[in-house]
């Protein structure tokens, strides 16, 4: 019998907790709470869940703000949901950009927040289970090195620093090296679902990406821009 999904609820609003916390337990995991974002550390510290229902508006330390101590720890990779009363698109990109598995801006429907928590651990669980099989072996691309189960990238022998998403794209983009890949491909390939209207969100990866791994993100030897369709990683030309 599988193991039951933990949740941590992290909303300084009791209504917008005890809504979740239902709908949640309703479809069979076990929800904790939290209000604020210094306990919702600490609860993650002693006990860590499956996932983080996680506010943006929090007292004492902000949703961006627990978001960014989490993925402090790249080895270790706890799925964020985030939550706000914001609906602009540079927060939306932001939230992303520091690790947020996925966005929902309030009001949000019950059912579609359950969806979504299911597809984040039904992804993280197909990941887990891939484990050291062929398609996780590393991967050399010229001067780059991709780890996928070390979790680890590598230029000219030096780290090169990630954060989740970012390492995700590159790893799905070079183990289909030479396909062209859609906005589309890759946001469902790397989020698990349709951002729609969203796609600027892999254009923002992708921006960060060259600047970490290029030698000159302006003109990109791996990763290819395919106009009016998308992206394609490839590599230095062999001489």
């Amino acid at each position: 019998m599988d193991r039951q999904k933990r949740v941590l609820v992290v909303d300084d609003e009791p209504s917008i907790v005890k809504l979740v916390q239902f709908n949640l337990e309703k479809e069979g995991f076990s929800v904790d709470s939290a209000y604020d974002g210094t306990t919702a550390l600490q609860k993650i510290e002693q006990d860590p869940p499956d996932l983080v229902v996680l506010d943006w508006m929090l007292p004492k330390m902000d949703g961006l703000d627990v978001c960014r101590k989490l993925r402090q720890q790249p080895k270790r990779h706890l799925p964020i949901l985030m939550l706000t009363a914001k609906s602009d698109e540079f927060d939306k990109v932001l939230g992303l950009e520091l690790g947020a598995d996925d966005y929902m801006t309030k009001p949000f429907s019950p059912r579609e927040l359950v969806a979504r928590v299911k597809a984040i651990l039904r992804r993280m669980e197909a990941i887990e289970q891939q484990g050291d099989t062929v398609e996780q072996q590393p991967i050399q691309v010229g001067n780059l090195h991709i780890d996928p189960v070390g979790y680890e990238v590598r230029k000219d022998e030096q780290e090169v620093e990630l954060t989740p998403k970012e390492f995700e794209l590159l790893v799905y983009m070079a183990k289909n090296r030479g396909r062209v890949l859609s906005r589309e491909q890759l946001l469902n390939a790397v989020w698990n679902y349709d951002f729609v209207g969203d796609s600027r969100i892999v254009d923002v990866h992708v921006s960060h990406l060259r600047d970490k791994i290029e030698e000159d993100s302006r003109n990109p030897v791996f990763i290819k821009t395919v106009r009016g369709i998308g992206y394609k990683f490839e590599g230095p030309k062999e001489k």
